[in-house]
């Protein structure tokens, strides 16, 4: 038997190792070597082991449930690809938080991009002096315009999301939605357009 078979348990081995997972707290290995081999009873395994500790330091992190089970989501949905990479130096537990870690700062990063465009647009709708009514006003707007991007056509919120939430060139937009970088610009110019009027109406009402 070569050194390879020998440090590798068999298909049949690990799988015997993955029905008592969720009882034996202590195999890890097994686990660990499982999850290599693309098993979905590990993947099952270690999500039911580990995703409410995720979730909580997600929770921790974000300070919003929702965006936390995005990120439970990203961490085992990446799981299978990103045991590849452990080498073992630490336990399983502390990699997934460490995906978990990157995959918050990735939450908060569009998080923040987005609010920036949301307020570079509320800041066209009303301008002047700043004062305590005004920044009100600009949460509020804020709000409902979240609300309005959702209401846009597909392909307009993806040229607008791109453009302005993402901040990329047009050109840059044009090659990751596969169209003329004219048509980026042109659905950017009505997504923006359709987004005052969405927010003119209501207003009127």
């Amino acid at each position: 038997m070569s050194s390879r078979s020998r440090s590798r348990p068999s298909l049949a081995v690990v799988a015997d190792s993955c029905a008592n997972l969720r009882a034996d707290d202590g195999d890890e290995s097994a686990l660990v070597e499982a999850l290599r081999l693309g098993q979905l009873d590990a993947l099952a395994a270690a999500f039911d082991r580990w995703h409410q500790r995720v979730r909580v330091l997600a929770r921790r992190l974000l300070s919003d449930d929702a965006a936390a089970e995005d990120v439970v989501q990203d961490v085992f949905a990446a799981l299978p690809r990103a045991i590849q990479r452990f080498r073992g130096e630490v336990t399983l537990e502390t990699f997934l938080m460490a995906i978990a870690v990157k995959r918050a700062r990735h939450h908060r990063r569009a998080a923040a991009r987005r609010c920036r465009a949301l307020a570079r647009l509320a800041s066209e709708e009303r301008r002047g002096p700043r004062d305590p009514e005004q920044d009100a006003y600009r949460r509020e707007l804020g709000v409902r315009l979240a609300g309005a991007l959702d209401r846009l056509p597909l392909h307009q919120r993806v040229a607008f999301v791109l453009c302005e939430v993402e901040e990329l060139t047009s050109a840059r937009a044009a090659k990751i939605a596969a169209v003329p970088e004219a048509t980026v610009r042109t659905r950017l110019f009505h997504a923006r357009r359709r987004l005052r009027d969405l927010l003119d109406g209501e207003r009127d009402r």
